[in-house]
């Protein structure tokens, strides 16, 4: 336990300012302008202060681990400008996201190299679904947000098809200072996006009701056990939650579990991504736990299943004071500091917290690596030189641990540093923590065990039954 080319200069050109975007242009859904007027205090970029505080840096792949521990990965290079500073144009970024404060905080930062560049973003409704018939479009967006898991996936093929392989030397992105196990390279040893953000899965723990309680956060499973038991004596009905509605995020729990037997066993992936069923006893070992912990008694199953939602219900019901643990993923802690002030129950007596590793395993928890959002940039871009230049800006240490920073996300940069809300992770050995796009694993396999693990933790399905229906699981 623990206490220039010629399409770039047909758009990009020289003067003092830049008109507004005409109705005919603007995309469906939320645009949102860079520009310091624009922005408010809560949105500032992170600066000396924040990166002040941080500890000393941590690497994260297998590979640079050991280095890390002792001294910290070598930073790329910084950023140095090589395009004309009175250039002027619009960088039009498109995804999903309704809120990117922490893409204008570098917006602005970027205007500082190119006081005439807007880097301008866009919402779009159903992005999923209408991505790849956008990149088609006459308004194409000039860099977009891709998913590792839409690799593999035929619907979205236009997605990585435009996208720009950012190991060219035109585009001079250095992707060095990305984690390695983050960066996903196709079959031609291509790097088509590169995340900005990366995230794991753990639970929300109130530091403050643990030492209350004369409690310390568990480790392992056993200690997990133990603890919710001594919580319930002590009156907490629910010493675990999770959302359990539509799109049950149970699976979360042992979800590290699967991709660590996976990455044991690398002779499967190839069966496991074509969905043979021969492939499915990998996930035994995780849907055995999933089992166990439903049976446990630490997960109240009835009070998850009444959370109307995986973001906002979940934080807001956390913030109530009286649940020890919420399971949970790093894109839910990135709400949290927000509605901090919107809880009456936070703001009427706040209290401590953490993300922690989720302890489903006997030898403890697993760190399980994840790229978030990325991004990719468009090849046929009429302003490529300055998406370029702007990726290059963008993907360096110190800019994304702006991004995340603001975000309260984790940096998918190489010194990448636990601290805060996150400092639990720090703890996790290396050989538990896992880089998921080293495996080489697809969505497809990793949505049947989500399915399976959703079902043996509800009851609905034994560990046999999920294992035997791999391949049709949410079909």
């Amino acid at each position: 336990m623990r206490s220039t080319n010629e399409r770039s200069r047909k758009r990009c050109w020289l003067k003092t300012g830049i008109t507004a975007r005409s109705e005919s242009t603007a995309r469906s859904g939320s645009t949102a302008r860079s520009g310091s007027a624009a922005r408010s205090g809560s949105a500032a970029r992170g600066g000396s202060t924040a990166r002040s505080r941080r500890k000393a840096a941590i690497g994260l792949s297998a590979a640079m681990l050991a280095l890390a521990l002792n001294a910290g990965p070598a930073l790329a290079s910084e950023f140095v400008p090589s395009l004309n500073p009175d250039t002027s144009c619009e960088i039009n970024i498109v995804g999903n996201y309704a809120n990117f404060e922490a893409l204008e905080a570098e917006a602005d930062r970027f205007r500082e190299y190119y006081p005439d560049v807007d880097i301008i973003y866009t919402k779009m409704d159903d992005y999923n679904n209408i991505i790849s018939t956008a990149l088609e479009g006459g308004n194409a967006p000039d860099i977009y947000v891709a998913y590792h898991w839409m690799v593999g996936r035929e619907q979205y093929d236009g997605v990585f098809a435009h996208a720009q392989n950012l190991l060219d030397e035109e585009a001079g992105v250095d992707v060095s200072c990305i984690r390695e196990g983050l960066l996903n390279t196709d079959e031609n040893g291509q790097v088509l996006m590169v995340p900005v953000f990366s995230t794991t899965y753990g639970m929300l723990v109130n530091v403050d009701l643990f030492e209350k309680e004369g409690l310390e956060v568990p480790d392992t499973y056993q200690e997990l056990v133990e603890t919710c038991e001594k919580l319930k004596q002590a009156g907490y009905a629910s010493p675990v939650l999770c959302y359990a509605g539509e799109g049950s995020q149970l699976y979360t729990a042992t979800y590290p579990l699967f991709y660590a037997g996976v990455r044991d066993n690398p002779q499967m992936v190839d069966s496991l991504n074509v969905l043979d069923s021969s492939a499915a006893e990998v996930m035994r070992p995780a849907l055995e736990q999933s089992q166990a912990l439903a049976q446990s008694g630490c997960l109240d199953l009835e009070a998850s299943a009444a959370l109307e939602d995986n973001y906002n219900a979940v934080i807001m019901r956390f913030f109530e004071g009286d649940v020890p643990m919420m399971i949970g993923s790093g894109d839910t802690v990135s709400g949290t500091l927000k509605r901090e002030s919107q809880s009456e129950a936070f703001s009427a007596s706040p209290f401590r917290y953490e993300f922690a590793p989720f302890p489903a395993a006997e030898e403890g928890a697993y760190f399980l690596d994840l790229p978030s959002i990325e991004f990719a940039v468009n090849k046929d871009s009429a302003n490529l030189e300055m998406a370029d230049e702007f990726m290059r800006f963008l993907i360096t240490p110190e800019e994304l641990m702006n991004m995340s920073d603001v975000k309260r996300l984790v940096s998918p940069a190489t010194n990448l540093s636990f601290e805060g809300i996150y400092a639990p992770f720090g703890e996790v050995p290396q050989e538990r923590i896992v880089e998921t796009q080293a495996i080489g694993l697809l969505d497809d396999p990793s949505v049947q065990f989500r399915h399976a693990a959703n079902a043996v933790i509800e009851g609905s399905m034994t560990v046999d039954e999920a294992i035997a229906a791999f391949g049709t699981l949410g079909k």
